[in-house]
Parts: structure tokens; C-alpha cells; sequence
């Protein structure tokens, strides 16, 4: 059997771009806005929260650790807005090899999504920033524009689905990520393969844990992990 691969979803912060605990500062600066201070026991066991909810939608996060919208929506604000005055500053950089292997995929017919857990506004600041607002990839989602629902639910990997057409099966797309969350978004929606890279949040018995399929070193190594996939599936059908 064929098992082609046509839509390549993939995440952003630790998978293409480089995280470099820009999370963690910019909740630092989330934290002291609502009272909790650093060292402190409060903000030790948030921090440990944010740390195994790697890849959710950062709302769904701050919801979970101050309680009541009012407080989470100034929580993700000040996150938000760190977090882009820290890519602003420099502090952001592409994966070795991310653009490579994104316009690879592409050349070989592939259409390719670039997901995040954080706001529109933080994603254009990162793309900016990169220089991948050029058009690098086909497509970029955020937890809003997939009804709101963040990883792990399955929401943003269907909708670049259906967004773009690329794929007549889900076990013809494949998603990649750092984080337990985006294994288990990518095997909830049903995509034929679901591979982790160690270059940010969750190490390979974490990702395989959640259901990654592969785990490979980097994003770069991806283009030559699909294609052996499909190979191995064209030998076997």
C-alpha cells in the first residue's frame, strides 16, 4: 500500500525554532505579575507544571495554575508579551538545518503547517524575527484558529487539514514535536507517523511514552525519515 505522506505538521518552539528556556523566562515575568516570586515554594511547583505541560496551549496552562479567567488572561498577557520582547531582543533562532528540511519537504510535494501553543501575536513575532514570513511554509496555525483547544487535543493538526487539503487520510500526515503533548495531538488525530526530536522539551522515552511512532535527533533528519517510512510501507504492501 501507499502510504505517501502529503501534510507535514510541524511545531515550532524546541521542534524548528530553538527554545533556549525563553518559556520559563517569560513565565518568571507571568508569575511576578500575579505575586508569585521566584525561589518561592508556589512558583517552584508552577514552574514544574509548566515544564511537564510543554507544548499545551499557554492559556489551558495559566487557566490550570491561577484559577479564574481574570487572573489566567493577565497571566498569558505578561507571558505573551515577555516572551516576545525576548524574541525581539535576539533570543530566538532556527533549529540547525529547520528551514533546510521545511523547504525539502516542500520540494517534494509536501505541504507543510507550523503549529504553536502561543498566541497569533507571539508566532508572527517569532516568524518575523526568523525571517519565515516569507512564505517558508504553507501554512501557520495557533490554538485560536483551531477553535481554541491547543495540544493535546487533536484540534490544530485537523485543521491544517482541512485548512489546506493536502491529505485524502489522516494516516497520510505526519507530525513532529518535542513534547509529550504534540505525540499524543498527532496520534489522536489519527496521523500515519508521529515522530519526536530531542532538541527541546521531552526526551525520547518521554516522546515514545506519549506515542511517537519515531524519534529522531532533529527536525533536520526528518525529510530522510519520511522517506524511509514510505519505502518500508511500498515494501510491505
Amino acid at each position: 500500500m501507499n502510504k505517501r505522506i502529503t501534510l507535514v505538521v510541524l511545531d515550532m518552539a524546541g521542534t524548528t525554532v530553538a527554545d533556549d528556556g525563553l518559556v520559563e523566562r517569560a513565565f518568571e515575568a507571568a508569575a511576578r505579575r500575579l505575586g508569585v516570586l521566584p525561589g518561592s515554594p508556589e512558583h517552584v511547583a508552577q514552574l514544574a507544571h509548566v515544564r511537564a505541560t510543554m507544548g499545551e496551549s499557554k492559556i489551558s496552562v495559566f487557566r490550570h495554575l491561577f484559577g479564574d479567567e481574570e487572573r489566567a488572561r493577565t497571566a498569558n498577557a505578561e507571558f505573551e508579551a515577555a516572551y516576545g520582547r525576548l524574541v525581539a531582543d535576539g533570543h530566538c533562532a532556527p533549529v540547525p538545518g529547520a528551514r533546510a528540511a521545511i523547504e525539502r519537504l516542500r520540494a517534494e510535494g509536501r505541504t507543510v503547517v507550523l503549529t504553536t501553543g502561543f498566541a497569533r501575536v507571539t508566532q508572527d513575532a517569532i516568524l518575523a524575527a526568523l525571517g519565515w514570513d516569507d512564505g517558508l511554509a504553507d501554512l501557520t496555525l495557533c490554538p485560536a484558529d483551531a477553535g481554541g483547544r491547543g495540544r493535546p487535543y487533536p484540534d490544530m493538526v485537523l485543521m491544517a487539514l482541512l485548512r489546506t487539503g493536502a491529505a485524502d487520510s489522516v494516516d497520510r500526515i505526519a507530525v513532529a514535536g518535542d513534547t509529550s503533548y504534540d505525540m499524543l495531538s498527532g496520534r489522536r488525530a489519527g496521523a500515519g507517523f508521529v515522530a519526536g526530536v530531542t532538541t527541546g522539551a521531552h526526551d525520547a522515552d518521554a516522546l515514545r511514552a506519549a506515542g511517537a511512532t519515531r524519534v529522531l535527533p532533529s527536525v533536520a533528519g526528518l525529510p530522510d525519515a519520511l522517506a524511509e517510512f514510505e519505502r518500508g510501507a511500498e515494501g510491505g504492501s
